[in-house]
């Protein structure tokens, strides 16, 4: 036997043990990162609640379940924001219905062409009212978004009537009549739809919904003049971040990948932009907005787009003012309506900082409560057991549970009110 063939023999032996341990190592190093990635060792909760004890918010929190239960995510990924966001993303809903409902076309002053889906309920409410949820979807979304439809037809069922905003040039088959489209804050498109509503259906009550960019738009609806919450019985923003300035410098941070969301979000605005150039570009306007398409084409954050194109559909000044001007923070606290603000702790696109505007809002106003949820991600809110999600997510839920509840406090006030202006006690009423 040559000395090299002994030396293989010597060391052969070892080799399948240093083998099985690098094995190990990696299964125990991948394992480590799907546990620490898909976030399994959280528990679950139900969500954390800011509010003060009033008899309407006790009402709530007895009655609305989806406040005081534990939000139960599906196992395997469902504790993890940035799949959920993804899912949400992507396929927006599982097994997504299909509403049938009849598009409204509203002219505006400036020669826009506002446009929203109305959806009539298929039952009767609960209460016996006629109520109609005013909805205003997130940033360029629309009414045929899977989330929406999954909502709509859920509230159908429910005996809600739906009027969903179509964001002014989200639509890819509808041409932009002026050279304007949606921004961050102008409620203009959604003051109209809700107009409208209320000049159709004098006798129906509003409940106002928002979600993420349409949160805000709700919010800043309802603050900017009393008389948008006459016929309001209540509002919900769902994963909104309240202040666009206070936000742009954490959308250019890498925590939380919000500067990766950021280039997604930012792409997607350029393709409905780009849809529209003829529209919103012709050489006489491109003079007008002194915007350079060239800045356009290579931008890679909303910031860039927002300082470049959309803060001149209004004439604003600089990014600061665009910001400030239509961000709802501004306005939020004149909003006297009860009010729901739910956000997610996992929510890759709303930095923690944010959420000190509705938890201390909601400390100060008796009419505020503001929930927060350990998972959920943006807009997610999957519940399911184990891998599969639910149709209906725990934001469907609670919405609809939150309106249902306040519509019931509403039917249930009123032989007080009649007590009171006959000079009896409600405990006398009810007695």
């Amino acid at each position: 036997m040559s000395a090299h063939e002994s030396d293989l023999h010597t060391i052969s032996p070892e080799m399948p043990a240093m083998f099985d341990g690098m094995k190990m190592a990696a299964v125990a190093t991948v394992l480590y990162i799907i546990v620490r990635c898909l976030n399994l060792k959280s528990p679950t909760a139900a969500p954390d609640l800011t509010y003060q004890d009033t008899a309407l918010n006790r009402f709530l929190l007895k009655s609305c379940s989806q406040l005081s239960k534990e939000y139960i995510p599906p196992l395997l990924w469902g504790k993890s924001g940035h799949l959920q966001t993804a899912l949400y993303g992507k396929l927006g809903r599982v097994s997504s219905p299909h509403p049938c409902g009849i598009r409204k076309y509203l002219p505006m002053q400036d020669g826009a062409t506002a446009t929203f889906d109305l959806f009539e309920p298929l039952g009767d409410h609960q209460t016996g009212d006629d109520i109609t949820m005013v909805i205003c979807p997130g940033i360029g979304n629309h009414s045929e978004k899977h989330y929406i439809r999954t909502f709509v037809d859920y509230a159908q069922k429910d005996g809600y009537r739906c009027a969903v905003l179509n964001h002014l040039g989200a639509l890819p088959n509808i041409e932009l009549t002026s050279p304007r489209m949606f921004t961050y804050g102008c409620t203009w498109e959604f003051a109209a739809m809700v107009g409208y509503i209320k000049r159709a259906y004098p006798q129906t009550q509003l409940i106002v919904v928002g979600f993420s960019l349409g949160g805000n738009i709700v919010c800043k609806f309802l603050g900017e003049n009393r008389v948008n919450q006459e016929r309001v019985l209540c509002c919900v923003s769902v994963c909104q971040g309240y202040s666009a300035l206070r936000a742009q410098e954490t959308f250019l941070q890498w925590d939380q990948f919000r500067r990766f969301y950021n280039f997604l979000m930012a792409d997607n605005m350029k393709k409905i932009i780009l849809s529209h150039r003829h529209s919103l570009f012709g050489e006489s306007l491109l003079k007008k907005f002194d915007a350079d398409l060239n800045r356009l084409y290579i931008a890679t954050s909303l910031t860039q787009i927002d300082d470049n194109i959309m803060r001149k559909f209004h004439g604003y000044s600089s990014l600061k003012e665009y910001y400030e001007k239509e961000s709802c923070v501004h306005y939020i606290h004149n909003v006297d309506v009860p009010l729901l603000l739910v956000n997610a702790a996992d929510d890759p696109l709303v930095h923690d900082s944010l959420l000190a505007i509705p938890r201390t809002l909601a400390a100060k106003k008796p009419n505020v409560i503001f929930a927060l949820t350990l998972h959920g991600g943006h807009l997610g809110f999957f519940e399911g057991d184990v891998l599969f999600p639910q149709p209906l997510t725990w934001m469907d839920k609670v919405i609809v549970g939150y309106a249902n509840t306040m519509c019931q406090w509403e039917k249930q006030k009123t032989p007080c009110q009649a007590s009171h202006l006959t000079g009896s006690s409600c405990a006398e009423a009810k007695a």
